[in-house]
């Protein structure tokens, strides 16, 4: 062989032996860039079920019923969310009865965006009580809306 191919072929096997190796440094940089996924979920059951009127002032009575769980991802968020329960269950109650679309309300994406709120609204009172905590989600365990 000429010195042309052997420089040739080692420079193709110098090339395919390093890639993996940058492959493998970008993978791990990545990983450190990422945000860590929390280790835990806890999931705090607000007791007992809500029971609320709900629909248009005036209108033929409709009820909800819903339980609730909320998603935690730290240890710490269950002492706050426990300590301030009264005010999260004022708060949901409050939320229940202004809902006036009760056709909304059968609906997923009715209940996704009372999910959305309901997160918001807690966030916000544990914020508010300047806790540092706060809730990934909210669980609707049982939901009836009863017409």
């Amino acid at each position: 062989m000429t010195p042309q191919p052997k420089l040739f072929l080692f420079s193709l096997f110098l090339l395919f032996s390093l890639a993996p190796a940058a492959s493998a440094e970008e993978a791990t940089q990545a990983e450190e860039e990422s945000p860590k996924e929390p280790g835990i979920t806890d999931y705090i059951a607000m007791e007992p079920s809500f029971v609320t009127h709900v629909g248009a002032p005036g209108g033929k009575l409709t009820y909800l019923k819903a339980s609730v769980s909320l998603r935690a991802s730290q240890q710490t968020t269950r002492p706050a969310v426990e300590a301030h329960m009264p005010r999260l269950r004022h708060e949901l109650v409050m939320l229940f009865g202004e809902q006036t679309d009760t056709g909304k309300l059968t609906t997923m994406d009715g209940q996704q965006a009372l999910r959305d709120e309901a997160k918001s609204r807690i966030n916000g009172v544990l914020e508010e009580q300047q806790t540092g905590e706060a809730i990934t989600g909210v669980l609707f365990t049982e939901f009836v809306v009863q017409k």
